[in-house]
């Protein structure tokens, strides 16, 4: 597509909006005179930054829904009361996600059907039900993850949900743009949010692993969400189709392009040598 997106006048549909990304995304559509439907399960957290935005730009409306993406229904009720309050919507960001940390042998089916449920399917339910209030010149975003990329171990079910979500982004990139809609696969590296203290531990994870693993993976969670969220707006403006944020992401694609067996060696060994320098890793 080459016209760029105007965000001004437009709704848009933002999932996990309470914190890290979807916050700053929040705040980012807001200054863009963008209404706002603000979608999170965390009531506390999200109602501030709904108050912050109403008072900082009355002139826009900012409506909000606490729903559990992990529960099919309220996402297809989610789907149904946004489309009959709002239908035409300019953008439909799927942000929301959870993490799973252990191997696939000690999470249990019912961990890893929540976080399928929650970054893969959550965003499918929502974007079909949502697809009548598109049209020519809307927008989908999809954040997907450098999980969407490469597969470490210990990280298969949101490994899995993230493939999956971005397969689904990219047919969904030549179906639409048939119509005059425009879709941005978003793959950020590691973004300093909130998701390596939320992240679900697999119930046979040894208690003994849980805090050093955590911390590592907290360590490696270092570039700032606001510029993230920058970044995939602009990338919105441009309908521009892939977004890897980082060079936690980028290095690790071009291995996985150049090697892609043997990448996985090296992005485990230079993420170990990584997360060993960080203050924020006690050993």
């Amino acid at each position: 597509m080459s016209s760029p997106y105007r965000f001004a006048g437009q709704t848009a549909v933002l999932t996990g909006a309470a914190s890290g990304i979807g916050e700053h995304l929040a705040y980012g559509l807001a200054e863009r005179g963008s209404d706002l439907v603000l979608v999170d399960i965390d009531e506390p957290r999200l109602k501030p930054v709904a108050d912050r935005i109403r008072g900082s730009h009355p002139g826009i409306t900012v409506t909000t829904v606490i729903a559990d993406l992990a529960d099919r229904s309220a996402v297809e009720g989610l789907g149904a009361r946004i489309l009959a309050e709002h239908p035409a919507i300019g953008l439909l960001i799927n942000n929301a996600g959870i993490a799973l940390g252990g191997r696939f042998d000690q999470v249990s089916v019912e961990q890893f059907e929540t976080v399928m449920n929650v970054n893969f399917r959550a965003p499918m339910l929502l974007t079909h039900s949502l697809l009548p209030a598109l049209s020519s010149g809307s927008h989908l975003v999809n954040v997907s993850s450098l999980f969407g990329l490469i597969a470490p171990p210990g990280q298969s079910a949101y490994s899995a949900s993230k493939f999956a979500l971005r397969g689904l982004s990219e047919a969904l990139r030549a179906e639409l743009a048939e119509n005059g809609i425009g879709v941005t696969t978003v793959h950020p590296g590691g973004i300093r949010t909130r998701i390596a203290e939320s992240a679900l531990v697999g119930i046979s994870v040894p208690e003994s692993e849980i805090e050093p693993n955590r911390k590592l993976f907290a360590a490696l969670l270092s570039y700032p969400a606001d510029k993230a969220a920058a970044l995939i707006l602009r990338a919105v403006a441009k309908r521009q189709a892939r977004l890897l944020i980082s060079s936690s992401a980028k290095a690790p694609d071009i291995l996985a392009r150049l090697l892609p067996v043997g990448h996985a060696r090296i992005v485990r060994a230079l993420t170990t040598a990584s997360a060993s320098r960080s203050p924020a890793v006690t050993r």
